[in-house]
């Protein structure tokens, strides 16, 4: 990045070790964070032995240090500033990439006037049209508030809970496990665990439907039975479970008289825009179900283009596009229609570039906007296979925007028929508009149908009207039967964190946290399963990757209140860092409630017993296990729940003796 940017400056670059110079000013860079944040120990030397009875650790003043590795780049970036008359701040354009640099100038203390550079894409057009809109950094304040109290409020609970929980393992038995808890990882665990719960106590259910054929004077047509509430034979969920209800039901239904009347008809236009431009969770969702890639392998993918100028900003988490870049279509489209790929190609040669789709919003624009090809021209065959399939599915969705509508009637009707309801639903297509892209592919058109479109039939249903007179014909018995939930993979569990409110317990917030953003952040949702799968908590199987949670994480799950394990804190956390951002709510507010919030799970933790795990569950207190000790008189065995419980015997040839076992005043 500071490459070129510095290309986009006056006059010849110099390169120096660890900056770059230009006739216009020195452009130099950080490695991530420079700084990081100090360990417990590093607080105070007594942190290093985990103790139940040091917790919570909860700092007076926040300790930044110095990256190990980023010493010498550090050393450099306090001499440059110093020399500085002016500095301009090019982090990436989102709460991360403010606080990444702004936490730097704080810790050098420096007074220097900053301005923001806020770059979207890295070619030499849009490098150049920011330069030339520097705002104040001041105006971002809000933006840094909101990354310090995440950064702040991730070190309270993982630092603190992971150790409460952790040591209250030991107490059981569990020596050399380490359980880290995190304000997302966790919920984001206990989703694959609870899924994994409901597909063991899954118990299948055959039920039946009965479909029937009708017959009307402008044709025949197949429409289902709805049984009332009052239906015999119906389980909870209205299904006909009962075999024989459901036979005696098409005998009766054959019965003369077989007239029946048309008692509802419903036909609506319906007109349906194109999906927006990718954010990077919609991009990673897709791509993981149209090519099994995992999330982390669609952020490098999407960097690597990014790096090569091809498309903008991959962290965004924003699906809308600003107004000032309408006017780059024709450009875009005209590399698109010679890029080397046919689809696109034709695709770009269709695209209308006066058509303005409802991507286009700037009340919807923050600091970035969502990913689309810059208007640097790509040749595809000389990307990666993987760069060539994301770069496809970026350019689509651009060019969708430039697309009519699709427009389709939607048929209902409802048959009245010996006082039983059946019903029937159509489509007719009748402008495909954008859709003429998503048809390419059969398997691509069958991965990215919509819920509505799953429900629809795609019955062709005759011309008809309300009280017209129809005919039973026959009737057909299916049997189904009931499926267990499908297990996350890693591409549907990032689904499952950005749509969170789907799994949160409290129903009132599950409403409130509709429109959040999720748990986690675009560049951390991917980061987040690809460490637990790390860890060992989950294991991909298969040829789609399904995350199979492993026996640490039924014990992290299992053992933390629901505070921890529901998503709801969480979510809501996340839409006050939001909120933040926009320059509602405080610092010091947000970290008071996660300190509180720290305080209760500590003392949960001190409270909670695990199932006991070692050959010698203790006899008196029954929460440890008696393990072997050195004393100063010997070996013997004590209580690992000590000092709450002093149980002790001595040692008979490797086994603890119970039955002279004493307690320890």
């Amino acid at each position: 990045m500071g490459r070129e940017i510095a290309k986009c400056l006056t006059g010849p670059v110099q390169q120096k070790d660890g900056y770059l110079i230009t006739k216009d000013g020195i452009v130099t860079w950080l490695f991530g964070h420079i700084l990081r944040q100090a360990e417990p120990e590093e607080y105070d030397a007594k942190y290093k032995r985990w103790k139940a009875e040091d917790l919570p650790i909860l700092p007076k003043e926040w300790k930044l240090l110095v990256a190990k590795n980023c010493e010498k780049q550090f050393a450099i970036l306090r001499s440059l500033i110093a020399k500085a008359d002016e500095i301009v701040h090019a982090g990436d354009p989102d709460r991360e990439g403010q606080l990444l640099v702004d936490e730097v100038l704080d810790y050098l203390e420096n007074q220097k006037p900053v301005k923001r550079i806020l770059l979207n894409a890295l070619d030499e057009k849009s490098i150049r049209k920011a330069n030339e809109n520097l705002r104040d950094n001041a105006d971002f304040f809000p933006l840094k508030q909101s990354a310090l109290a995440r950064a702040r409020a991730d070190w309270l609970i993982g630092m603190n809970l992971s150790r409460a929980y952790t040591i209250a393992a030991r107490r059981a038995g569990h020596a050399r496990v380490v359980l880290p808890i995190g304000r997302v990882k966790t919920p984001t665990l206990a989703l694959v665990v609870r899924r994994e719960r409901e597909i063991e106590n899954f118990k299948p259910v055959e039920h039946y439907i009965i479909k029937a054929e009708f017959a009307h004077e402008n044709g025949s047509f197949w429409a289902q039975w709805k049984p009332s509430d009052m239906q015999g034979g119906l389980d909870s969920e209205n299904r006909l479970i009962d075999k024989s209800v459901a036979e005696s039901k098409l005998e009766e239904f054959l019965r003369e008289p077989r007239n029946g009347v048309v008692s509802s008809y419903q036909k609506a236009q319906k007109k349906e825009p194109a999906p927006l431009p990718f954010s990077l969770s919609s991009l990673q969702v897709l791509a993981g179900k149209r090519y099994g890639y995992d999330p982390q392998l669609v952020l490098d993918t999407a960097q690597k283009l990014y790096e090569k100028k091809l498309t903008t900003y991959p962290r965004s988490d924003c699906e809308y596009l600003p107004l000032n870049q309408f006017q780059d279509a024709k450009t875009i489209f005209s590399h698109l229609a010679s890029c080397g790929e046919d689809l696109l190609e034709g695709w770009a040669e269709s695209a209308d570039a006066g058509f303005k789709s409802r991507a286009w919003n700037d009340k919807k624009i923050s600091a970035h906007h969502a990913i689309i090809p810059t208007t640097v021209k790509a040749n595809l065959k000389n990307l990666s296979e993987t760069e060539r399939n994301l770069y496809r599915l970026i350019a689509r969705g651009y060019l969708a925007q430039f697309y009519p509508l699709h427009i389709y009637d939607q048929t209902k009707i409802g048959i009245s028929y010996k006082d039983e309801i059946f019903t029937a639903s159509g489509r007719t297509e009748k402008e495909l508009g954008w859709k003429v892209m998503y048809q390419a592919a059969k398997k691509e058109a069958e991965d990215e149908k919509s819920e509505e479109e799953e429900t629809d039939s795609d019955t062709v249903l005759p011309a008809m009207k309300k009280k017209d007179a129809v005919r039973y014909e026959k009737g057909n018995l299916i049997a189904r039967t009931t499926k267990p939930p499908v297990r996350f993979t890693p591409a549907s569990l990032l689904a499952g964190m950005k749509e969170i409110h789907k799994y949160v317990k409290n129903a009132e917030a599950k409403k409130q946290l509709k429109d959040v953003y999720g748990i986690g952040t675009e560049a951390t949702r991917a980061t987040i399963i690809d460490d637990l799968i790390r860890r060992k908590f989950l294991k991909p199987q298969g040829k789609k990757k399904y995350l199979i949670p492993q026996p640490h994480a039924y014990l992290l799950v299992d053992s933390l209140p629901d505070e921890m394990t529901y998503p709801d804190s969480t979510a809501i956390w996340e839409d006050r860092l939001h909120s933040m951002s926009d320059g509602e709510g405080s610092l010091e507010e947000f970290l008071s409630q996660q300190v509180q919030f720290t305080v209760n799970l500590c003392q949960k933790a001190s409270e909670t017993q695990m199932e006991i795990q070692g050959a010698y569950p203790c006899p008196r207190c029954r929460h440890g296990i008696l393990v072997k000790r050195q004393g100063k008189n010997g070996i013997f065995w004590g209580c690992s729940n000590f000092p709450r419980c002093r149980m002790t015997c001595d040692d008979l040839d490797g086994k603890p003796r119970i039955a002279d076992s004493a307690e320890k005043k």
